[in-house]
């Protein structure tokens, strides 16, 4: 592989007069131009150079048309800047793009760089500008790729994580790694696949457009270049807000709602036992920050569709039309596990899914799961559809893993689904305007 120049690394090219590539004062041809960046780098695959990535806060002010700056309404932006990370408690949007990156910096001042450049971008997508002021110079590539331009920011987070494998050692952090970063056991009904597992970071970008949320992705990769390269993306999806004005809790591909028992955002007391990490925990530049668990899971649709709906609800434990516990009419109702049918049979089985996954009800997690379709898997000829399982929670080691190895034990649930990708991220506490995402631990 060729070695990026220092000013592809950096993001910049040269336009005038002599310098590192040797260019002349003149207007640059579209083959010179992919001649200079290499026709063969990821960066053209994604439509740039790299070059206007590493934007400076000036630029990323300066004025842009009318054309390129959708008029924005407040309930359609949320702030990339707070004590934490958007995108956790955030109610879920329509959308998530997920992407994980592995880093091929070559030094932690690199790593820095990039985080502060991702910073920049994250804020301004997320306020639903245009990146960069190199939008309307013919002789170079916009430093926007223009998909999204005078579209809303349709309510988009950018959450950002680091994997366990940041913390290998080449950047001099492996003291700072977070015992709650835990790497997960394996789990019953596992069938995990490298191409959709691992990271050194992992970005959530959610929106209300599917669009726009890719067009977050596909431009942190571009910022990207020379220091870290995609390792694995997935789309997902849920009811979108217009087809369900009422907001209710969205349904997963099996038809069962999903996320009914999830802890209240709302409650503050709640959120610091379930999802934000302290200083106290062993890791001070994790405070306010929490874990994230993504798990890809792939449902057998066609064996599911072929089961009775009898079999179905027991296998979840709730009934598929309203929602509600097995024996009980509302969604909302509380569980009552010990609660008998004529023949003294408990009304939800034992290894019911809502179950298992309630416990005694001390162990909690804030789910924030998406549904997914990969169109046709061609070897089998079946659907590659199921659930992008993402969760949250303060540490993995009292609260996922445990929840998740009775699952993986005894779930009626795993006749039909399969977990063929991965993942784990710390992510870090929120950003202050001026500051950078990962501050705290660089």
């Amino acid at each position: 592989m060729t070695k990026p120049s220092d000013s592809e690394q950096s993001g910049q090219t040269q336009t005038q007069g002599e310098g590192k590539l040797g260019i002349i004062d003149k207007k640059i041809s579209r083959r010179d131009l992919l001649r200079m960046a290499g026709v063969g780098g990821a960066g053209l695959l994604l439509g740039a150079t790299g070059m206007g990535g590493l934007f400076s806060a000036q630029e990323r002010s300066s004025a842009k048309p009318a054309s390129q700056t959708a008029k924005v309404d407040s309930d359609q932006m949320v702030s990339f800047y707070g004590t934490h990370q958007a995108g956790i408690t955030t109610p879920p949007q329509d959308f998530i793009v997920f992407a994980s990156f592995d880093l091929t910096a070559g030094s932690l001042d690199e790593v820095r760089k990039l985080f502060q450049a991702w910073t920049t971008a994250a804020a301004t997508m997320a306020s639903g500008e245009m990146l960069g002021s190199n939008n309307d110079n013919l002789n170079l590539p916009p430093s926007d790729t223009g998909e999204a331009a005078g579209l809303s920011p349709s309510r988009t987070t950018i959450t950002f994580g680091v994997g366990a494998s940041f913390f290998d050692g080449r950047y001099g952090l492996a003291g700072k790694r977070p015992a709650a970063l835990a790497d997960l056991p394996p789990f019953g009904g596992d069938e995990l696949r490298e191409e959709w597992s691992g990271g050194d970071i992992g970005v959530q970008v959610n929106a209300n457009d599917l669009q726009i949320a890719f067009h977050a992705i596909r431009n942190l990769a571009r910022i990207a270049r020379g220091k870290a390269v995609l390792r694995w993306t997935q789309e997902g999806f849920q009811r979108t807000s217009g087809a369900d004005p009422a907001g209710a809790t969205p349904r997963n591909l099996m038809g069962f709602k999903d996320g009914t028992n999830n802890p209240d955002v709302n409650d503050d007391a709640e959120m610091k036992k379930v999802v934000w990490a302290a200083a106290s925990d062993g890791t001070p530049w994790m405070d306010q920050g929490s874990y994230m668990v993504v798990r890809r899971i792939r449902v057998r649709i066609e064996v599911w569709d072929r089961s009775s709906l009898g079999d179905q609800e027991n296998t979840f434990g709730r009934h598929r039309s309203s929602g509600a516990p097995l024996g009980s009419a509302n969604e909302t109702d509380k569980l009552d596990l010990e609660k008998k049918d004529q023949k003294g049979e408990p009304v939800i089985p034992m290894n019911a899914h809502i179950r298992l996954a309630h416990g005694d009800g001390s162990v909690k997690i804030l789910r924030r799961s998406f549904s997914y379709s990969s169109g046709m898997d061609n070897k089998t000829g079946q659907l590659d559809a199921g659930l992008l399982f993402i969760c949250f929670n303060r540490d993995s080691r009292k609260q996922f893993i445990p929840m998740q190895t009775k699952l993986g034990q005894s779930d009626l649930l795993n006749e039909y689904i399969v977990h063929t990708g991965s993942a784990t991220f710390a992510c870090f506490p929120g950003v202050r305007e001026g500051g950078y995402i990962g501050e705290t631990l660089f």
